[in-house]
């Protein structure tokens, strides 16, 4: 018997199919262990000793191969062909030797880009040891992103009240959508004018030409920048008269673009599909294991992390060969394309991600899979077909034309563009990250030189240059693909802790660094300045690289990393918090302290005109205060946009309650954007006016008066219980919005408006509730995310966020999901062995409980399968005079 062991049950299911009798494969769940999050599980001063730990519920899988082992001959680690594939069948193989699992067995350990029979019995003929030299590259990534999180998280903490953590490689990415914001706050708008002329042939055919010079000078984008200068210009050639001087056509091929990298699939999938990179890489993940298709299991595209373009001579000739039957014989080019990658930092060890078979075309594969499966597989196969098909052929036409009026000449110019031939254009275009402008693919009619033109019309148009746009998920990922920051398995990781940690949201599919991002990036920039840096970050991507390439020794790169990191991180230890925040208050002035319209100074207190703005630190994050504390109390968050709204001293008018005729008016404070009626008396003991925070999902931009009196007036009552006639309220509360009746509160979900909700959903909302105390949002109101029915036990395994934390639940049983794994990036396979692992734990735990109870006779409570994470603990007061400095601050 031989024993196959790989990652996730799904593509254990598969390969035993193809395998059959005589080996037996089991699943690993992914890894199996990790450094514990604690203080000494990397030792710098004991050559970087590395401590790991077998996390729970992985102690029963490696049980299990365990006992498999000792009747087998052998031990096959088949996990995936990159890095991380490589460490999980280290560790495996690791906890195995410990166990003394091993005696006479022979191991082995195989790869393949693609599940299937083939590829898989292909490669059980081609078996080797466990590469090092990967090894020591994954022990060197895993002991920095360690030492950097453990070491430099505490320093913020301490320093910066609300930050959450830093990493090598999250830091760097959250800087690059800091500066971008930086950029754009910074840029300053131009204006310019563009003159077109709507022209016609003698054959009344009409076309477009643009003014491009005058008087023999040319005239570029931003040469006319004023209203004047258009009117002068348009009003010559509104009385001149034209004629066509030259007219080129130029014949021009466009090839098609190369197979995904995952790289380019995540960016693509953004752009067409909309999918976030982690969403892109679950499906993927799912494409790749295998799918029940015509009652065979079959992966349908090769290894999803990669960095290579290059496609295996055989599918290369049977994708020619689909091509020439589906397209027919002019479709496909003379010879195979080959492809070279232009990343400095690819190492190109795997195929590029395509299907494992273009014959399953698309069409006929979906009725097998969900609907963003399908959608993902047909991207995929579109992209993979296309790079071998012929190039489409152009031809671009320029038309350059001639007005004379009063003794002045101008130039204009007309281009177009024809397909002659679409080639692969049938199937594939690549998409954009920002709208391009296209006057080529307009078609120009037939014009000859010295042919008179009539004028139709001339206009003019008003423009102004725009700052650079923010960054999408998907130009994100390209840019730092360019920098050589991170890889290709890391990407969809990082954009997800980004989120995760408060740093960036996501607007219109645009990340927009929060406050707390930006103070994080500034506190780094301004004390550990080289850590962020884009080369130094590069540069040790790369030495990981050569890790991995046998090129130098893993423990070295670090030792000489931590020598100036310690460092670093020694010298600010004794900085004082006054110290950071006027760093920040210079570093960060473009973007919170604004130049004012009336060109006063930025940081006067526009509440008492004496007091001067600083940035502040309380216990929920950074804040703008007046140096005059406590005699004046202004205070508003960083962001000036967010306070100003158009409005001076950070308050926006909306106009008059039509019952009070007070004024109402959108601010915002620590806490974020609110409503409010009147204005605060100064009068001692005068009530506060009434306010009304915004509910999540409702932009500041998007209250007008009408929106602001329907929160003012909340909670209100949204109608009377069909059972016993008691009103059911609706408001927003301290957990967000909610309905109520009697003493139920059932929080609202995603998708409800809480100024909108009517009786019928709120009597469900409060039915479920009732059914189900435990849920809401202050106790995991969060309806959840199905991952997938349970592979033994059928029925949907969901995804929540609960009062302590993130789990996943199927039947009864919950299971919390362990540090470093996230709602968004939990596999099916993951959450089964979650919720196993916990299952196992509570009955074992239950027989104890009952013997404990006999014997002190205390009355046996309903037993909870329910598992949380712990209550933080609380923290220790802080000694009198800091805590009043804190509160001041706030």
């Amino acid at each position: 018997m031989n024993i196959v062991v790989v990652e996730s049950p799904a593509k254990a299911k598969t390969i035993n199919k193809y395998l059959g009798p005589g080996y037996e494969v089991l699943a690993s769940f992914g890894h199996i262990r990790d450094l514990p999050a604690k203080d000494g599980s990397v030792d710098p001063d004991n050559d970087f000793r590395m401590l790991w730990e077998v996390d729970a519920k992985s102690h029963q899988r490696i049980n299990e191969i365990a006992r498999a082992l000792k009747k087998a001959d052998k031990l096959i680690l088949a996990t995936d062909p990159d890095r991380e594939g490589e460490a999980i069948s280290w560790h495996v193989l690791e906890v195995l030797k410990q166990k003394k699992a091993l005696t006479s067995q022979a191991i082995e350990r195989v790869v393949f880009n693609a599940i299937t029979k083939q590829a898989v019995t292909e490669a059980m003929k081609h078996p080797r040891g466990i590469d090092a030299a990967l090894v020591d590259a994954y022990l060197a990534r895993r002991a920095l992103d360690y030492l950097v999180g453990f070491t430099l998280s505490p320093v913020l903490w301490r320093k910066l009240p609300g930050a959450r953590s830093a990493g090598r490689v999250q830091s760097v990415a959250l800087r690059l959508v800091c500066d971008r914001e930086l950029e754009i706050e910074k840029f300053v708008a131009r204006e310019y004018w563009s003159i077109t002329a709507t022209l016609v042939t003698p054959r009344n055919e009409v076309f477009e030409a643009r003014l491009v010079g005058a008087d023999g000078q040319k005239i570029q984008r931003l040469d006319i920048g004023s209203g004047a200068e258009a009117e002068a210009l348009t009003r010559d050639l509104e009385n001149a008269s034209f004629r066509v001087i030259s007219v080129e056509a130029k014949p021009a091929r466009r090839n098609p673009p190369p197979p995904f990298t995952t790289s380019t699939l995540q960016q693509e999938a953004s752009r067409k599909l909309g999918f976030s990179p982690a969403h892109t890489m679950r499906l993927a993940q799912r494409l790749y294991e295998g799918v029940e298709i015509g009652g065979e299991t079959v992966g349908l595209i090769t290894y999803m992390r990669t960095d290579g373009i290059d496609v295996a001579p055989e599918a290369v000739a049977a994708i020619r060969d689909m091509i020439a039957k589906r397209y027919g014989a002019t479709y496909v080019p003379e010879a195979p394309r080959t492809y070279q990658q232009k990343s400095k930092i690819a190492q190109e060890a795997h195929e590029a991600v395509r299907p494992t078979d273009p014959n399953r075309v698309p069409s006929s594969v979906g009725r097998y899979l969900d609907r963003d499966l399908a959608r993902l597989y047909e991207l995929i196969w579109n992209r993979a077909v296309a790079s071998q098909m012929q190039s489409a052929e152009l031809e671009r036409t320029t038309v350059d034309i001639e007005a004379k009026a009063a003794g002045r000449r101008f130039e204009l110019r007309a281009t177009g563009q024809v397909v002659k031939f679409d080639g692969f254009l049938t199937l594939y275009q690549e998409g954009y990250d920002e709208p391009v402008e296209d006057e080529e693919s307009r078609r120009l009619p037939a014009m000859s030189p010295g042919e008179p033109l009539a004028k139709q019309a001339i206009a003019s148009a008003q423009h102004f240059t725009e700052p650079p746009p923010r960054y999408s998920e998907a130009s994100l990922v390209k840019r730092m693909e360019e920098l050589g920051i991170g890889r290709p398995s890391t990407y969809a990781a990082i954009l997800q802790v980004l989120q995760d940690r408060g740093y960036v949201r996501v607007e219109k599919r645009r990340l927009v660094p929060e406050d707390k991002g930006r103070v994080v990036v500034g506190f780094l920039e301004s004390f550990f300045a080289r850590y962020v840096e884009y080369d130094f970050t590069a540069n040790l991507e790369e030495q990981l690289d050569r890790i991995a390439n046998h090129e130098i020794d893993w423990r070295q790169v670090l030792r000489d990393f931590w020598v100036d990191f310690i460092g670093a991180v020694n010298e600010i230890k004794d900085l004082r918090v006054t110290q950071v925040l006027d760093a920040l208050n210079d570093l960060l002035a473009p973007h919170i302290y604004p130049p004012r319209a009336d060109g006063g100074d930025p940081r006067q207190c526009p509440q008492c005109g004496t007091g001067r703005l600083s940035l502040k630190l309380g216990r929920f994050g950074a804040f703008i205060g007046c140096s005059n504390y406590p005699d004046c109390n202004f205070t508003r968050q960083m962001t000036p946009g967010a306070t100003a709204n158009g409005g001076a001293n950070g308050v926006k008018v909306l106009g008059e309650d039509p019952e009070t005729g007070l004024e109402v008016s959108l601010r915002v404070g620590r806490f974020g954007p609110y409503v409010q009626l009147g204005e605060q008396s100064r009068a001692k003991g005068a009530e506060k006016p009434k306010r009304a925070g915004l509910p999540k999902g409702l932009s500041p931009e998007d209250v007008d008066l009408e929106k602001a009196l329907a929160l003012l007036a909340l909670p209100r009552q949204v109608g009377l219980h069909p059972e016993d006639g008691e009103p059911i309220i609706a408001g927003v509360g301290r957990f967000g919005p909610y309905v109520k009746h009697g003493r139920t509160y059932a929080s609202l979900e995603d998708g409800d408006d809480v100024l909108k909700i009517g009786l019928n959903r709120a009597v469900t909302l409060i039915a479920e509730k009732k059914a189900n105390p435990g849920r809401g949002r202050r106790f995991g109101g969060d309806p959840g995310r199905s991952l997938g029915e349970h592979p033994d036990k059928g029925g949907a395994i969901l995804v929540k966020n609960g009062r302590y934390g993130p789990y996943v639940t199927h039947d009864g049983i919950n299971a919390t999901l362990p540090s470093g794994m996230t709602p968004d990036t939990v596999t099916l396979e993951q959450a089964v062995g979650l919720l196993e692992a916990r299952a196992a734990k509570v009955a074992k735990a239950r027989p104890t409980r009952r013997s404990a109870r006999r014997q002190s006779g205390t009355p046996a409570k309903a037993a909870t399968t329910q598992a949380v994470a712990p209550r933080p603990k609380k923290k220790a007061k802080a000694k009198a005079r800091p805590a009043r400095t804190i509160k001041a601050a706030e």
